[in-house]
């Protein structure tokens, strides 16, 4: 058993390589071999998004504060509130994030295939990122 006390864990920023804008992140779950599950709450500054990226066994996030955008590869931009929960298949390329005029924060939760929890791709550019959301 490990108990990690509120604010033993430093917020991180996220790196510059996988995020656009300021996003920050908090661990809830690292869990050592043979557990594969990470959970972490991210938190997106307004504008700010994740790169386009898969994950081998899938993503599930769910939104506790602010709006949010969520797109998939040839779908259309979706908005996220609070309470909302998004299941992203295995290798699903998709990208989220906070609105360009509100912040957003999600719990984010990912299990690990061979040591991998997500594969990175380029970043969303700016037209993807301003398509209007269709719902």
């Amino acid at each position: 058993m490990q108990h990690y006390k509120a604010g033993s864990r430093p917020t991180k920023q996220a790196p510059a390589s996988y995020f656009t804008g300021t996003v920050w992140q908090d661990p809830i779950v690292e869990a050592p071999d043979p557990a594969r599950i990470r959970a972490l709450r991210v938190t997106f500054e307004p504008g700010a998004r994740t790169a386009w990226h898969t994950h081998p066994l899938g993503q599930t996030l769910v939104v506790q504060s602010g709006l949010g955008l969520f797109q998939s590869e040839g779908g259309p931009v979706t908005t996220l509130k609070p309470g909302d929960v998004m299941w992203i298949s295995p290798n699903e390329k998709h990208w989220h994030g906070a609105t360009p005029e509100n912040g957003m924060v999600h719990i984010a939760f990912q299990e690990a295939l061979d040591g991998t929890h997500a594969n990175w791709l380029e970043h969303v550019t700016d037209e993807e990122y301003l398509v209007p959301p269709s719902a």
